[in-house]
């Protein structure tokens, strides 16, 4: 992993010393304001939780696509089940991503599901383990991203608490993503486009194989690697916006392997954590100064990922 991206032990925030705590918060928010990214460990996902979604992940997308093809619900923007080859791009591009995936979203007490409405998870028949692990694993990195989230509102001179009543039923989502064997050399299609996330933070498990590549602020790519027991944790434009771009979103891509690796598959998994649609995300007052004015219009969650849903192709204007 590039020596540009700060470690952090989650742990030390959660268990550890006052100082221990601010160190963390500090350390977290100085790399958020610098590149976007740091990786995490002690974080909430069990190493069996990993290995067991990556195994069933697999085995999913070893299904024929018609059968793959039972679990794309029309009409949702893609926000349950599954997504085919090329279906989505980055909002600056019409050429879609050589990818297909699943999403996995947020389980909703039988007596809420009125109030949030969101769509039920879609469950797979032929791989029931990647139903158990896909669902375990949203679990752990729900939890994980709300230790995340208390430290962000700490740097931010928020109540510590302050996402969480955002946040406990957010419009969550995990994406099992393959990115398959590149057959004919690609015009100008990737694995995927660069792009920033949409979301508050997302929290990505360990890649298969290398890809992911971040732009640091002299415009160079850095190439970024899991570690097996981390986690890379990074800042969406939601984030940005609500804190007036001191918290950087990073530009981020993944870009196809060498060509004598192209008959390879890769494989990663992002939990993308988003906020319930009716928060706010209107630039926090103490984030505008003079030196730094207010650089967003007011919106709520809900309204900007809708605006970015059409611009990436997965929602019909």
């Amino acid at each position: 992993m590039s020596s540009s991206i700060v470690s952090l032990d989650l742990n030390k925030f959660k268990n550890g010393t006052n100082p221990e705590k601010q160190k963390f918060v500090q350390d977290l928010g100085a790399a958020y304001e610098k590149i976007g990214f740091v990786a995490i460990y002690n974080h909430e996902l069990s190493d069996n939780i990993g290995e067991n979604l990556y195994k069933y992940t697999k085995q999913f997308y070893s299904l024929p696509l018609d059968i793959k093809l039972k679990y794309r619900i029309e009409g949702i923007a893609g926000q349950r089940g599954f997504t085919s080859w090329g279906t989505e791009h980055s909002k600056d591009s019409n050429v879609g991503d050589l990818k297909e995936f699943f999403h996995f979203g947020q389980e909703i007490p039988e007596e809420l599901k009125s109030k949030y409405n969101y769509h039920e998870n879609v469950l797979v028949d032929e791989v029931p383990q990647f139903n158990e692990y896909g669902l375990k694993a949203y679990a752990a990195l729900q939890e994980t991203g709300s230790y995340m989230l208390q430290a962000i509102a700490l740097y931010l001179g928020l109540d510590e608490m302050y996402f969480e009543e955002h946040t406990k039923y957010g419009n969550s989502i995990l994406r099992p993503i393959h990115y398959g064997p590149i057959v004919d050399a690609p015009k100008n299609a990737v694995r995927a486009g660069q792009h920033e996330d949409i979301n508050l933070i997302t929290l990505l498990m360990g890649a298969s194989a290398a890809g992911l590549e971040v732009l640091d602020k002299e415009n160079n790519w850095i190439a970024i690697t899991a570690l097996p027991n981390q986690l890379i944790v990074n800042v969406g434009d939601m984030l940005q916006r609500l804190s007036n771009d001191k918290l950087r979103s990073t530009t981020h891509r993944v870009v196809n392997p060498p060509k004598e690796e192209w008959g390879t598959t890769r494989f990663s998994i992002p939990f993308f954590l988003h906020p319930e649609s009716d928060m706010r995300l209107d630039c926090l007052p103490n984030c505008i100064n003079e030196d730094h004015p207010k650089q967003y219009e007011d919106i709520s969650a809900g309204d900007f990922l809708n605006e970015r849903l059409i611009e990436i192709g997965l929602l019909k204007k």
